[in-house]
């Protein structure tokens, strides 16, 4: 006989024994996308067609804006500490701009989520739209999905290695092309191309094309649908932004279920049938591999071409679309609510009610109160708010810039009669890429006159500087004080610099310290 803590030891080993033997992660299953067709499936087409075009062609984009400033209409130029968007030029001190739109954009994704769900994952979403096109690369070279499987299953042959060799290279330069891409934002596209390809590049650029070529082609050829299902954060996060009134992908079972394959042989017999005909249509087009039969997943990218795949069986079958279709929980739980009044029975499209139990004759009708509601409100507002505040403040800002510091050793000189003269230096920035004329005034100091060391001209209560295109101008600026002004003791006074071809204008306050005696 075993005592009470042998057989707990026992038990305890036997448990380890098979956590140990139980793998922590269960190994990858090979998705084979079948190609939808479809509204979904053309609106896709759209939109990676905007989105690839915009990426790859912006760099190539030229916009005039004169002779001391670069022609390329989008530019993040580095080396001058410059951003250029077309006519808009954003500087170092001006990044608040650039932090307004990553919030609009996070906003607009919140927004986005709560009336259509995971429409930016579905569409817009790099991972999605470069993995979209390496599976068009991917058809074209193997085949649609049967074709694909077979030779996926099939021993390694010439053909099959040819094959792979083929999608692989072509993958291999999308990637690289995508790397290429992203570093002409960052210097001139022509310039850094001639560079590129002749090997006069810095060793950065050639870095960072390898790193984004990598990046590309694991995420977009190797791991799809990994990246969403396990190294994105928005799958569990998405969670907070729907309501029951959130637009999602959805199988309505209510009219659905119970799923026959042969739903006329079935009915023939008395049997209750559903419209799906458990075909798996919706199954094989899925880029994530899962089937919205379930229910909603966190997998689910809401690419809406399970809807497409759906449709064009209930076509050939002849009954009416919408088993798969964009549908809120309120109206999926109202339909719900009719089925189960009318027992086992499924229930017509044509008697479909709304969130309010009131009919709307097709499931793909829904309200407009359905989307324009508080939440959404509030998301659009506060979107809204935040781009009228920066378009405000971007087209009244000023392109002139003052700085001023003063000596801080000695912080006066008495000079020879009694006069006291104050060191400042003054920093002029011209924020326009044309060369600029400033003058440079005294302003709430009675008596006092400066003088600029760079100009060498004598001293007055204004001065004229030029200033560069986009660039700062550092002046030594002395400020004299006659001895019976001087003693009245420190006081403060402005520094103003003007634009003499404009009316744009800067100050700033600064201190002249004279001594006590």
């Amino acid at each position: 006989m075993l005592d009470r803590n042998e057989v707990e030891r026992l038990e305890a080993e036997a448990v380890n024994a098979a956590a140990v033997r139980q793998p922590l992660y269960a190994p990858r299953k090979k998705i084979f996308p079948k190609r939808a067709t479809g509204n979904f499936r053309r609106f896709k087409w759209i939109v990676m067609a905007i989105t690839l075009g915009i990426y790859y062609l912006t760099p190539w984009l030229r916009w005039d804006r004169g002779e001391f400033a670069p022609d390329q209409a989008v530019l993040v130029d580095l080396a001058n500490r410059r951003f250029y968007f077309f006519f808009i030029e954003i500087w170092p001190q001006e990044f608040f701009y650039v932090a307004g739109l990553l919030v609009m954009a996070g906003i607009g994704l919140f927004l986005v989520t709560t009336t259509v769900g995971r429409a930016w994952c579905g569409y817009t979403c790099p991972q999605t739209v470069w993995v979209d096109l390496f599976l068009v690369v991917e058809r074209a070279v193997e085949g649609d999905r049967n074709a694909r499987i077979k030779l996926d299953k099939a021993p390694w042959s010439a053909d099959k290695l040819a094959k792979r060799v083929v999608k692989h290279a072509t993958w291999l330069a999308i990637a690289v092309a995508t790397g290429g891409a992203w570093i002409f934002y960052f210097a001139d596209a022509p310039t850094l191309l001639v560079d590129f390809v002749t090997g006069h590049a810095v060793p950065e650029v050639y870095i960072t094309v390898a790193i984004l070529t990598a990046t590309t082609y694991t995420f977009g050829g190797l791991m799809r649908e990994q990246v969403c299902t396990y190294m994105c954060p928005w799958p569990r996060i998405q969670a907070a932004m729907l309501d029951e009134n959130s637009l999602t992908v959805t199988y309505n079972d209510w009219r659905g279920e119970p799923r026959r394959r042969h739903a006329k042989k079935a009915a023939a017999e008395g049997k209750i049938v559903g419209d799906c005909v458990d075909c798996n249509a919706c199954v094989a087009v899925c880029p994530m591999g899962i089937d919205i039969r379930d229910g909603q997943q966190l997998e689910c990218i809401t690419c809406a071409l399970c809807i497409d795949a759906c449709d064009s069986v209930m076509d050939k079958i002849g009954k009416e679309r919408g088993l798969i279709s964009y549908a809120t929980l309120c109206d999926y739980n109202a339909n719900m609510s009719i089925a189960t009044d009318n027992g086992a029975e499924p229930i017509s499209p044509s008697l479909v009610r709304d969130g309010n139990g009131e009919l709307v004759g097709s499931i793909a009708h829904f309200h407009l109160s359905k989307i324009f509601r508080p939440r959404t409100f509030v998301y659009f507002g506060a979107w809204a708010a935040i781009g009228l505040v920066m378009l405000v403040a971007l087209m009244a800002r000023d392109r002139i810039d003052i700085n001023v510091l003063h000596d801080r050793n000695p912080q006066f000189v008495l000079l020879s009669g009694g006069s006291v003269r104050n060191g400042y230096t003054v920093k002029l920035l011209n924020m326009v890429p044309q060369p600029r004329i400033f003058t440079l005034e005294l302003h709430g100091l009675p008596g006092g006159f400066m003088s600029v060391a760079e100009t060498g001209a004598p001293e007055s209560r204004i001065a004229t500087v030029g200033v560069e295109p986009d660039r700062l101008r550092t002046l030594k600026v002395f400020v004299r004080l006659p001895a019976d002004a001087a003693a009245r003791g420190s006081r403060d006074f402005s520094f103003v610099v003007k634009d003499t071809g404009s009316d744009e204008t800067d100050s700033y306050e600064t201190t002249f310290i004279a001594p006590e005696n």
